[in-house]
C-alpha cells in the first residue's frame, strides 16, 4: 500500500509529460489556422469590385517551365494569350499577345516547402509595343496534351468576373493556388507536400486582366496580400 502512491504519482507525471507536447502543438496549429483565416480575409471587398470592374478573362499557356529551385525573385517568364482579349479601356490583346512576368518570391519555408509568388507586369504585343498590366491567376491545369499533368483534362474555366479571391488546394501537385484581386502579385503558389513549386512548360491559366493605370499601381503597391504558412 506504502508503493501505491508513488507509482500512481510517478505515471500521472509520465503521462502530463506526454500529452503537453501533443497539447502545444494542437494550439500552435490551431493559432496557424487562425493566422491563415485571417490573412485570407484581408481582402477589401468595395476595392475588389472597383477592380475587378475593370477586368476581363483571359486564357493563356506557360511558355517555359518555372521552377522554384531555379528561378529567383526578380527572374522574367512569359505566357502566350490563347484568343483575342478586348480590355475594358478598349485595348486589344490579338492572339499570341505575351504576358511577361517576374517571380516576386521564391522563399524556402520552415518544414520545408516552398513558396512563389508571381506578378504579371506587361503586355507586349506582336509589334513589340508594351503597356503594363494587372492580372490575377484565377485557375491553373496542365498542358493541353498531357493529360497524365494534374487535371489537364478538364476545361479550363474563365474568369466569372464575380471571383475576388482564390484559395484553390492542390492546384498543381501537392501546391496551393492563393490570389486576390487586389493584391500586387498575381498569385502565390505554396507546396505542401515537398520542398519545390514547379509549373512546366504549356501549363495553362485562367486570367483576369486589366491595363494596369498609375493610380492603381500606386495603389496595388501599397496592400501586398499576406499568407502565412
Amino acid at each position: 500500500m506504502t508503493l501505491a502512491k508513488p507509482i500512481s504519482l510517478s505515471m500521472a507525471i509520465n503521462c502530463l509529460a506526454f500529452i503537453t507536447p501533443l497539447l502545444v502543438g494542437a494550439q500552435s496549429l490551431k493559432a496557424q489556422a487562425a493566422d491563415n483565416s485571417a490573412a485570407s480575409s484581408t481582402t477589401d471587398p468595395v476595392a475588389a469590385q472597383q477592380e475587378a470592374s475593370q477586368m476581363v478573362p483571359a486564357d493563356a499557356h506557360l511558355v517555359k517551365t518555372l521552377d522554384a529551385k531555379e528561378s529567383q525573385s526578380g527572374t522574367q517568364f512569359e505566357a502566350v494569350v490563347d484568343g483575342t482579349v478586348h480590355l475594358k479601356d478598349g485595348t486589344e490583346l490579338p492572339h499570341g499577345t505575351v504576358l511577361v512576368g517576374t517571380v516576386a518570391t521564391d522563399q524556402m519555408q520552415t518544414g520545408g516547402t516552398s513558396t512563389l509568388a508571381l506578378r504579371f507586369t506587361e503586355a507586349k504585343l506582336k509589334d513589340g509595343k508594351t503597356f503594363p498590366i494587372h492580372a490575377m491567376i484565377a485557375e491553373i491545369t496542365g498542358p493541353a496534351e498531357d493529360v497524365g499533368y494534374m487535371e489537364s483534362s478538364d476545361d479550363l474555366l474563365a474568369w466569372s468576373g464575380q471571383t475576388y479571391q482564390i484559395d484553390e488546394i492542390g492546384a498543381v501537385h501537392d501546391v496551393d493556388l492563393h490570389s486576390s484581386i487586389t493584391d500586387a502579385n498575381s498569385g502565390v503558389l505554396v507546396s505542401t507536400k515537398k520542398d519545390d513549386v514547379k509549373l512546366v512548360a504549356g501549363s495553362r491559366l485562367s486570367l483576369a486582366v486589366a491595363v494596369q493605370n498609375d493610380e492603381v499601381q500606386n495603389s496595388a503597391s501599397g496592400r501586398n496580400y499576406r499568407f502565412h504558412f
